[in-house]
């Protein structure tokens, strides 16, 4: 059963900090909470391959961490463990699982992510399936995926003008080449090297906050959950 109240509803469009793999609980938490305090709006808890009770335990303590700054959780790819400790949301890519069916066992309060890569048609069947928000990637190269297919910047615009849907950039993407993005229309930033191997990640965070307020755009409704 989901455990405590959800965060607050609030417009889709930040900083979208992905734990990165390979970090002690300690480490992780750590970064996680300077993230926050920097002004990411929206955690998303990734391990593809850690001890069931461990995930569970980094998320319930990622959870906290969220509600202490009033951003969201969503967990990536583990839709037991997002129901079982209360996220907000879950991020599925394209092998991790139906859509629809974790569309119906979410309900319609908690977010569904979807990953699109450079696929519209891929987007556009998300969209049907009930994602709330759509991402495409690999904007630049990344070194978290170095395989990852090229996505174009115009498939931001596209979603945004023809889906109406909230539009996640992510892949490679940094302080310094992520205004373009914003420009094109991205409303969520996913950042994992650039953020969490910063000196400062709380000042890294806040470097993109900045960003979000030098390029903010009026949304639509339909973008608030």
């Amino acid at each position: 059963m989901a455990e405590g109240n959800q965060a607050p509803r609030q417009p889709l469009r930040g900083l979208y900090a992905i734990t990165p793999d390979c970090l002690a609980a300690t480490v992780l938490i750590q970064r996680v909470q300077a993230a926050l305090q920097g002004g990411a709006a929206f955690v998303q808890y990734r391990d593809k391959g850690g001890d069931p009770a461990r995930r569970a335990e980094i998320a319930r303590a990622l959870l906290a961490l969220c509600r202490q700054f009033g951003a969201r959780l969503l967990i990536n790819d583990d839709l037991p463990l997002a129901l079982a400790v209360g996220a907000d949301g879950l991020h599925l890519g394209a092998a991790d699982g139906q859509l629809s069916a974790a569309r119906a066992a979410l309900g319609s309060s908690l977010l569904l992510g979807a990953s699109c890569y450079d696929d519209f048609e891929r987007a556009r069947a998300a969209a049907a399936a009930g994602a709330d928000y759509l991402a495409f990637g690999a904007m630049h190269p990344s070194s978290t995926k170095p395989l990852a297919v090229r996505a174009s910047p115009s498939l931001i615009t596209r979603c945004r003008a023809e889906l109406q849907l909230p539009a996640c950039a992510i892949g490679g993407i940094t302080v310094e080449n992520a205004a373009p993005l914003l420009a094109a229309g991205a409303d969520l930033l996913a950042v994992i090297s650039d953020l969490f191997e910063a000196p400062d990640v709380a000042s890294r965070a806040a470097a993109y906050q900045l960003l979000f307020e030098e390029n903010a755009l009026d949304l639509p409704k339909s973008t608030t959950f």
